[in-house]
């Protein structure tokens, strides 16, 4: 069976349902998934549909350019089509914290994350023995201000020469430029304590722990240019009290952040995170 996955977006208007699940039965397909939804606020429609079809029956190319003319042109939509059978190629950029690389490689190396791993880059070489541990090729390409520019150059030059679908950031302490993400928009993923910007600097959690916070939290977003303010794809908190030293409190983080990246990368390897003006709509 070919199994697709159709993402669509466009102004809310009467008919897109129906016309569209009509085409998949005309095609000899099968829905085996299929969720909408409408902000009112801007009157845009958004779904997410599976289907699957007999492989012998079914041409690929046809079928894109018939949805696109039949479908597309007339509800004047924005739309993705997935192949099941395609597995994402995913880059991780790393820096010296260790806790969300070992968690994602572990996941990776269990089978949980249904994706490839061509490369890990860092612009320390700290983590060189994890990655080969898990025997995965490992570039160190080290970040200046003076040299900022050639290393994204690098950067980039190893996503296109693997073939790279979207980037991970587990915990790169960098900022990344416009450069990387024009190329990869809404394709690179970061994760960060959500104390930010309440509480920035080196030492969020000191900060924090010095307020008296009653919870914590992390936020996992796609990178904007504007810092720590991309679309949101998943979050979650745990409380803290009094009796919770600075030590529990980057633990507790620590936990947080591993679990929160990695839910915001099957969130976006199972295709069901849509973004519409720097928000994001996450299907079931």
């Amino acid at each position: 069976m070919k199994k697709l996955t159709i993402l669509i977006n466009c102004d809310d208007q009467s008919g897109i349902i129906a016309t569209v699940t009509n085409f998949i039965a005309n095609n000899n397909g099968n829905i085996v998934y299929i969720d909408q939804h409408v902000d009112r606020e801007q009157d845009i429609f958004f779904m997410r549909l599976e289907g699957e079809f007999e492989t012998d029956k079914f041409d690929i190319d046809a079928f894109k350019n018939n949805f696109k003319i039949n479908l597309a042109e007339h509800f004047k939509m924005k739309w993705r089509i997935y192949e099941a059978n395609n597995k994402p190629k995913m880059a991780l950029f790393v820096s010296k914290y260790d806790h969300c690389l070992y968690d994602i490689l572990g996941r990776y190396n269990s089978g949980e994350l249904d994706l490839e791993i061509p490369f890990i880059v860092s612009n320390h070489n700290t983590l060189k023995p994890i990655a080969d541990s898990f025997n995965i090729p490992f570039y160190h390409i080290p970040v200046t201000k003076d040299t900022k520019a050639e290393a994204e150059d690098a950067q980039l030059k190893l996503c296109k020469t693997f073939d790279i679908d979207f980037i991970v950031l587990a915990r790169y302490m960098q900022i990344v430029s416009s450069k990387i993400i024009d190329q990869y928009p809404n394709k690179v993923i970061n994760i960060h304590n959500s104390f930010l910007p309440a509480f920035v600097g080196a030492k969020p959690y000191h900060s924090a722990y010095k307020r008296g916070v009653k919870i914590i939290g992390a936020t996992s977003h796609y990178v904007t240019e504007e810092l720590d303010a991309g679309p949101i794809i998943e979050q979650d908190v745990t409380r803290v009290s009094h009796t919770h030293a600075i030590e529990d409190l980057i633990a507790k983080g620590r936990d947080l952040e591993k679990i929160v990246l990695a839910n915001a990368i099957k969130l976006h390897l199972k295709r069901k995170v849509m973004v519409f003006n720097n928000k994001t709509v996450i299907f079931s």
